[in-house]
């Protein structure tokens, strides 16, 4: 077992976030328990990358003198699984947000999916979702878009480098990308959809690498939790 001199020193804890949970609550979370077990007033924990709330899997945590090192592991190449729903749209582009609008998908094939795919690796022009922590004035895009006020959001340059379809089934594309840094696959899921002349937004989604890091050799929040109690 770990002792409070390696936390404060600095350690590389893999969670795989469970669904529902935001990244600051996984960080407060293991932050407490750390705190508790050894009767430590203060010390840094911090996570390198944000998932979204309805995302799972890989969360790297760091903590002690190890969070210097949360930029380097922030631009490292990422790889996710999840699941696209053709035919509709959401204005969060996940299932955060209702459903707004309906678009046919008679006319989409699994060729038609699979050419779609190369619009969109390499690098590519993306534009973030307005539902997102990105800060604009000062102010985080969803502030904006919960006011229900419009935004200018800047597009940013990103690199797909992998974008695998591995199931097509009725409305549903199962698929497997991989990308860099400032990647939002919400996007990638609106931006498909519009690209098949149809609507798209994003139900599952995953992480499950982040550089030489695999969600496989990650731990759940009871298991880290159970591991300090031991």
């Amino acid at each position: 077992m770990l002792t409070e001199e390696d936390y404060k020193s600095g350690q590389v804890l893999l969670i795989d976030k469970p669904l529902n949970w935001t990244s600051f609550q996984v960080v407060n979370k293991l932050r407490w328990k750390i705190r508790q077990t050894y009767n430590i007033k203060k010390i840094k924990v911090g996570h390198a990358g944000t998932l979204d709330p309805l995302a799972t899997g890989l969360l790297i945590i760091c903590t002690g003198k190890m969070t210097k090192q949360i930029d380097t592991f922030q631009g490292q190449i990422k790889e996710y699984t999840g699941t696209i729903v053709l035919g509709s749209t959401t204005p969060s582009y996940d299932l955060e947000s209702e459903i707004n609008e309906t678009f046919p998908i008679d006319h989409i094939t699994k060729d038609l999916v699979e050419e779609t795919t190369k619009q969109f690796t390499g690098e590519i022009d993306q534009f973030p979702p307005i539902f997102s922590a990105l800060k604009k004035d000062g102010k985080r895009l969803y502030e904006y878009a919960r006011a229900g006020e419009e935004v200018e959001i800047p597009s940013r340059k990103i690199t797909i480098e992998t974008f695998e379809i591995t199931r097509f089934e009725n409305n549903e594309v199962d698929f497997r990308v991989v990308c860099s840094k400032g990647t939002y696959i919400r996007s990638l899921a609106h931006d498909f959809g519009k690209a098949l002349q149809s609507g798209g937004h994003l139900s599952v989604l995953r992480r499950i690498k982040i550089g030489d890091y695999n969600v496989d050799n990650a731990v759940s929040i009871e298991a880290f939790i159970e591991e300090l109690d031991s």
